[in-house]
C-alpha cells in the first residue's frame, strides 16, 4: 500500500515498551515471540490506537494519570489515521472546534522535537476560495473569529490567490480566506508520536489485542474483557472510531454513540513537471466540494460529493482498514471540480484512486465525554473527516475532563450526553449521514435545518398546527414550529429563503411578536424536558436544596427560577421547579437537557429506594398562552379568576380547562410578556387547543412559533441555557444574583465560589447591545458568535442575538471581559467599565456602533406602548 505507514520502519525506533508488545503478534495472528502480557489491571484502558486514543493517552500521561493501557486490534495509526489527508485546518465555524484545531497545531509543531518520531509537520497555510457572495460573507464570518482568537488570517482578493498558488483558476472566484499558519503533517507518524511520548510516561500500548466487551457493576465500569484476557480497570475510554458505535453496544450496559460511515474518496497524482514547492499553501474549494493539497511534488484532492456512499450499516467491518474498491463514476464531479480548478492538470498522470472509510456524526460535530448511563465510560470518536485537526486538543479535554472533572473549556457542543437514545437508530444514522457528509461543504446560512431523520419526536398538534401552515424547526429530534405561514404567501420561497441579510419572514415574524404584545398567541413548547421528583418524606426537599442555588422551600403551588451548578458555580441547567406538594416538584428544563439532566441528577442525588425520579416529557403537551389577553381567555374557560391578584406571577396550580381536569397553568411564559404556560396531559392535548383557539378569537388569538419567542425574551435581556449560559456561566456573571439565596440555610453545590465571586468580583459580565447604526433592511445581520469591542479593543463575544420589534432595532447579548492592555491580565468586570465603554459588533469584518447596558431597556418599551398595555403586562416578569 502506497500509504502504508512510515511507521513500518520507523516504528522500531520508538520506545522499546510498546515495541516489544507490538511485535509479538504477526499480521496473521500467530505468535512470532512471547507475548508481553496484560496487566492485571489499570486505571484507565483506551481502546482505539489513532490519533484521538494515542491524543488521550498522551494527555493522560502529561496530567499525571501513567496507570493507563492503551489497546489497539490492529496495528497503531492502521485505521482511518492511516488514510487521512494531513490537512491541519483552524478555519473552523464553531468555537470549540476552532480551539481545538488551534492547540493540535501547536502540539504537532513541536511534537517531533519532542519525541524524535518524524512527522513531516510543514506549515503550508491554507486558502479557502468563494465562488459567491453568501460564500464570502461566510468566510469573513470565520475571519473574524480567527482575528480575535489570535491566529492569522486575512480576507484576500482573486489576484492574490494566483499569487499564492499559481496553478489555481481565479476566473470565477469573488475572493478567498487565507490562513498562513494551517500546516500539513503525516498523520500515522502524528500518532505514533502521542503514543512514543505516552509510552516513555508510563502508558503501557498493546497492539493486536481486540476488545470484546466493558464490564459494568452497578452503573459504573469495572473492567475490560479482551482477547488475551480481563483487565480490572476504573475508566475506559472508547476511541475505536468507526468502530466506536458496535463496541458501545456491545457491553453489558450499551453505550449510545451515535456515528456511522462514509466511503471517501481522494486521489494521488504523480509529482507534476514542475514539482510543487513543500510549502505551496492548502487549497479548499467548498463551492466545488473538493480540496487540494501537495503530496510529493503531485496533487492530492479530494472532496466531500452531494450523493455519499454509506457503508457498514449492518456492523460489517474489518480489523485494519484497506483501501476499498475505485468508483470512478462516483468521484468524476469531484475530479471535474478539480479540473476547473486547476486546469493544467488535464495531462497529469494519476497514480491511484484512495477509497477509505471516515466517520460521521448526525450533526457534524464530533462526540466527546462520560456516558450518561455508566460512570468511567468516556468516548472520543466520529470526527467528521476532521480527526488530524481535532485530535490534539480533543485529547486534551477529554484527557482534563477524566483527571479534573471538568475540562478547560466549554465542550457542550461536542458532548454525548446532547443526544439520546433515538439518534441511534441504524437507520436514521445511515440517512442522516447521507445529509451530513455534503453539508461539509454546503453554505450553511444562520438556522437552517437538517432535512433527514425528520417527525421523529412530534407534540400531539402537530397535524393540526402543520395545516396551519406551520413551518418545523428540530431540537432533540422535536419537531418545534419557527412560524407560521398566512394563507397565499408563497410557501415555497419562503422555505428556501436563505440568506445572511433580513430573510425572508421578518414581516411574519413581526405580526407573531405584535399579537404577542397586544392580544394573545399560542406557541406549542411540549419539546420542554420535564421531571417529576418526590419522596415519601423530605428527601425530595434536602436532595433539591443541595443541588439548586435558589430556595426550595417555598409554599406549595410557587414556582422557582433557579440554577443547577457545579462545583464552581457554571450552570448545568437552568430551570423552573414548581412546588406541587410538600414531598413533589415538577421541574421544566431545555429541550436539549433530557439525557444531561437526568444523568446529573441520577449521579448527585443519593441512593434511596424513598426518593424517585420520573421522566414526564412525553406525559405533557405544553402550550404558552402569551399576552395581555391571556388572562381573559384562561378565566372564561377555567371559570376561574386569573388576574394577578387571584393568579400571581410564579404560581402554579392543577385546573380544569374545558372538559379536561389535571391541567397544570404556571404564571410564567418565558419571554417576560403576561400570559401562562399550560401543561396538559397528553390525552387532552387536542382539546385543550381547540378551546383556547375557539374561546380566543374574541380576543385575537394566533399561533406564533420559536422565532417570535426568540425575539421576546431577547429584547428583555432573558439568557437560555446552552445558548447563553453554560457550565463555565455564573448566576453572578449574568445578572441573576436574585435567583442564588446563598443563605438559605443549608450549603448547595457551588455555593463556595459564588461566595467568592461575590466578594471578589467577576471576571466576565452578561451585556446587552442596541446596534444603532444598523440598517436592518440593507446590513449583514447579526446572529450569534460575533467579536464585540470596546473602545477599539476585543473584549468578548455574543451569545445570541434577534431583531426587537419594540425596539426596532437588532438586540444582540454576550459577555464582557476586562484585559489589562499592558500584561494581558484578567480583571474583574465592574459596572463602570460596562457603562463607561464605546462598543461595536463586528459582523463578517464591518464594525456596527452599540450601546451597551447591564438592564433591559424599560423605559423605551415604556413609550412604545400605550398605557392599558403596561399595566397589563407589568406583573409578569421571568
Amino acid at each position: 500500500m502506497f500509504l502504508r505507514l512510515l511507521a513500518d520502519v520507523r516504528w522500531r525506533g520508538a520506545d522499546p515498551k510498546w515495541r516489544s508488545a507490538a511485535r509479538c503478534r504477526s499480521a496473521s495472528g500467530t505468535a512470532e515471540t512471547q507475548p508481553v502480557p496484560l496487566p492485571a489491571e489499570a486505571r484507565v484502558v483506551i481502546c482505539g490506537g489513532g490519533i484521538t486514543g494515542t491524543s488521550v493517552a498522551y494527555h493522560l500521561a502529561k496530567l499525571g494519570w501513567k496507570d493507563v493501557v492503551l489497546l489497539e486490534q490492529g496495528r497503531l495509526a492502521a485505521g482511518t489515521t492511516r488514510f487521512c489527508a494531513g490537512i491541519v485546518s483552524t478555519a473552523r465555524p464553531v468555537s470549540i472546534e476552532l480551539k481545538m484545531a488551534d492547540y493540535s497545531n501547536k502540539l504537532y509543531q513541536q511534537l517531533e522535537q519532542e519525541t524524535g518520531v518524524q512527522t513531516g509537520y510543514v506549515k503550508t497555510g491554507s486558502v479557502s476560495l468563494a465562488q459567491t457572495q453568501d460564500r464570502l460573507i461566510s468566510l469573513k464570518r470565520i475571519a473574524s473569529s480567527l482575528n480575535v482568537s489570535g491566529i492569522p488570517c486575512e480576507i484576500i482578493s482573486p489576484k492574490q490567490v494566483a499569487q499564492l498558488h499559481p496553478l489555481i483558476n481565479i476566473h470565477d472566484l469573488v475572493g478567498a480566506m487565507y490562513v498562513p499558519e494551517d500546516a500539513l503533517v503525516l498523520s500515522a507518524n502524528v500518532s505514533l508520536a502521542l503514543a512514543t511520548a505516552a509510552s516513555r510516561n508510563g502508558v503501557q500500548i498493546h497492539e493486536r489485542t481486540s476488545v470484546s466487551h466493558v464490564s459494568v457493576q452497578k452503573g459504573r465500569v469495572t473492567g475490560v474483557e479482551t482477547d488475551r484476557g480481563h483487565i480490572k480497570c476504573q475508566y475506559f475510554v472508547n476511541c475505536a472510531g468507526q468502530w466506536a458505535y458496535e463496541l458501545g453496544h456491545s457491553g453489558e450496559e450499551p453505550v449510545n454513540i451515535p456515528l456511522h460511515a462514509c466511503e471517501h474518496f481522494y486521489l494521488l497524482t504523480h509529482p507534476l513537471k514542475d514539482p510543487l514547492a513543500n510549502n505551496v499553501p492548502t487549497v479548499v474549494d467548498p463551492d466545488g466540494r473538493i480540496y487540494i493539497r501537495n503530496w510529493q511534488g503531485g496533487i492530492l484532492s479530494g472532496g466531500f460529493e452531494k450523493n455519499p456512499k454509506p457503508l457498514f450499516t449492518e456492523g460489517r467491518n474489518q480489523l485494519e482498514i484497506h483501501n476499498l474498491q475505485e468508483d470512478w463514476d462516483h468521484f468524476e464531479p469531484l475530479l471535474s471540480s478539480l479540473l476547473r480548478r486547476m486546469p493544467n492538470l488535464e495531462a497529469l498522470q494519476i497514480m491511484q484512486l484512495v477509497n477509505c472509510p471516515e466517520s460521521f456524526t448526525p450533526d457534524m460535530r464530533c462526540i466527546m465525554g462520560e456516558s450518561p448511563t455508566v460512570r468511567g465510560y468516556f468516548v472520543l470518536a466520529g470526527m467528521n473527516s476532521a480527526g488530524i485537526s481535532y485530535g490534539g486538543g480533543a485529547g486534551k479535554y477529554l484527557a482534563e475532563w477524566m483527571v479534573n472533572g471538568y475540562p478547560s473549556e466549554n465542550v457542550w457542543p461536542l458532548d454525548l450526553k446532547r443526544f439520546g437514545t433515538l439518534q441511534s437508530s441504524r437507520t436514521f444514522l445511515r440517512h442522516r449521514v447521507m445529509e451530513v457528509m455534503p453539508l461539509i461543504c454546503d453554505l450553511k446560512v444562520p438556522r437552517w435545518d437538517f432535512q433527514t431523520g425528520r417527525q421523529l419526536r412530534t407534540s400531539p398538534l402537530y397535524d393540526r398546527l402543520d395545516a396551519q401552515g406551520a413551518r418545523w424547526m428540530e431540537k432533540h429530534g422535536f419537531e418545534r414550529v419557527k412560524y407560521f405561514v398566512p394563507p397565499g404567501k408563497d410557501l415555497l420561497d419562503l422555505d428556501q429563503s436563505k440568506t445572511f441579510y433580513k430573510p425572508d419572514w421578518f414581516d411574519i415574524v413581526g405580526s407573531e411578536v405584535k399579537c404577542c404584545k397586544e392580544a394573545v398567541c399560542v406557541i406549542d413548547m411540549s419539546s420542554f424536558t420535564k421531571f417529576e421528583i418526590s419522596s415519601t418524606g423530605d428527601q425530595a426537599l434536602q436532595s433539591l436544596q443541595y443541588l439548586f442555588s435558589n430556595d426550595l422551600d417555598v409554599p406549595v403551588g410557587h414556582v422557582v427560577h433557579t440554577g443547577m451548578l457545579n462545583e464552581n458555580g457554571g450552570y448545568e441547567n437552568d430551570c423552573s421547579i414548581a412546588r406541587l406538594s410538600k414531598r413533589s416538584f415538577f421541574m421544566i428544563s431545555p429541550t436539549d437537557q433530557q439525557v444531561h439532566c437526568w444523568a446529573w441528577l441520577k449521579n448527585h442525588l443519593p441512593e434511596d429506594s424513598n426518593l424517585t425520579i420520573e421522566d414526564v416529557t412525553w406525559k405533557y403537551t405544553a402550550l404558552n398562552l402569551i399576552g395581555p389577553r391571556a388572562v381573559d381567555v384562561l378565566s372564561e374557560l377555567s371559570y376561574a379568576p386569573m388576574t394577578p391578584e387571584h393568579f400571581p406571577s410564579f404560581f402554579c396550580k392543577e385546573m380544569s380547562v374545558g372538559y379536561a381536569n389535571g391541567i397544570r397553568v404556571m404564571s410564567i411564559t418565558h419571554t417576560g410578556e403576561p400570559g401562562f404556560m399550560l401543561y396538559i396531559p397528553i390525552e387532552y392535548a387536542l382539546h385543550v387547543y381547540n378551546e383556547v383557539m375557539n374561546m380566543g378569537q374574541k380576543y385575537g388569538i394566533r399561533n406564533a412559533g420559536y422565532y417570535a419567542l426568540r425575539s421576546l425574551r431577547i429584547e428583555k435581556f432573558f439568557a437560555f441555557w446552552g445558548q447563553d449560559l453554560d457550565a463555565f456561566t455564573t448566576p453572578m456573571e449574568c445578572g441573576r444574583e436574585f435567583q442564588v439565596k446563598l443563605e438559605k440555610g443549608m450549603e448547595f453545590v457551588g455555593q463556595e465560589a459564588l461566595l467568592e465571586q461575590k466578594q471578589n468580583g467577576v471576571y466576565k459580565r452578561f451585556t446587552m447591545f442596541i446596534l444603532e447604526d444598523h440598517d436592518t433592511d440593507m446590513d449583514l445581520w447579526p446572529w450569534w458568535g460575533e467579536p464585540i469591542f470596546r473602545n477599539g479593543r476585543y473584549v468578548g463575544k455574543t451569545t445570541s442575538s434577534a431583531y426587537s420589534y419594540t425596539l426596532e432595532r437588532h438586540v444582540c447579548l454576550g459577555f464582557v471581559q476586562h484585559f489589562d492592555e499592558k500584561t494581558g491580565e484578567e480583571l474583574v468586570v465592574t459596572t463602570d467599565f460596562i457603562n463607561q465603554g464605546e462598543y461595536e459588533i463586528d459582523i463578517a469584518g464591518q464594525r456596527f456602533q452599540a450601546k451597551a447596558k447591564l438592564y433591559p431597556f424599560s423605559s423605551l418599551f415604556a413609550q412604545r406602548r400605550r398605557k392599558d398595555e403596561v399595566e397589563l403586562s407589568g406583573y409578569q416578569r421571568e
